[in-house]
């Protein structure tokens, strides 16, 4: 009874298209989400820095679901890539296909909780592009398309440290790239939702 008050029916992705593209795909959950989309039948565009788990993980998925799903690959380091080139891997890996469904997925954290002043600036910076700039870029290049079509969605990984505890010393980068990451989901859609014809 309470679900039915709480929670609402999943939506049939295949009804913004049949084109995903994910970043961050080769490993743990995120591999895990991308068999989900090909299960739900949906052709994938994969972004990842490994050519060869992105090789292994387009392999399986071709083992388990043969030709009923696409795999196209797309390497991209995105934690050495400017914006520019960022959107260029993107481009370069959806050319020739209508993409309908975008998952920023890709992400970086520390490797163990650090004071902010502690954070190596090495891995400052490339938290900021692969969890703030990549997300960025990549929905960039992909929601003119979905504009003009009025039909996509564009799902944003997040992080309960954006929203469920009040402060994250420890975690402070971390936290604080999730929580823009969100914010600007939601003043993002805010507007985009008043121009999608979402189903």
């Amino acid at each position: 009874m309470a679900a039915r008050h709480f929670l609402r029916n999943p939506k049939d992705l295949q009804d913004y298209g049949s084109w995903a593209v994910v970043t961050g795909t080769t490993d743990g959950i995120r591999k895990a989400l991308v068999f989900e989309l090909a299960s739900k039948g949906l052709n994938l565009g994969l972004i990842g820095w490994n050519p060869s788990k992105l090789e292994a993980t387009s392999s399986e998925l071709r083992d388990r679901f043969g030709a009923t799903t696409e795999v196209k690959t797309g390497v991209a380091d995105l934690t050495k890539l400017s914006g520019e080139e960022i959107a260029a891997a993107i481009a370069g890996a959806t050319e020739g296909i209508d993409v309908r469904l975008l998952v920023n997925d890709a992400g970086l954290a520390y490797p163990y909780p650090s004071c902010f002043h502690e954070v190596d600036r090495e891995l400052m910076e490339s938290m900021l592009r692969v969890n703030v700039n990549a997300a960025l870029w990549a929905t960039k290049g992909v929601i003119d398309g979905m504009l003009k079509r009025k039909r996509g969605a564009i799902l944003n990984s997040g992080s309960g440290s954006s929203v469920c505890i009040p402060s994250f010393p420890l975690l402070t980068l971390y936290a604080s790239t999730k929580a823009y990451i969100r914010i600007v989901a939601i003043y993002k859609f805010d507007r985009v939702n008043n121009v999608m014809d979402y189903k």
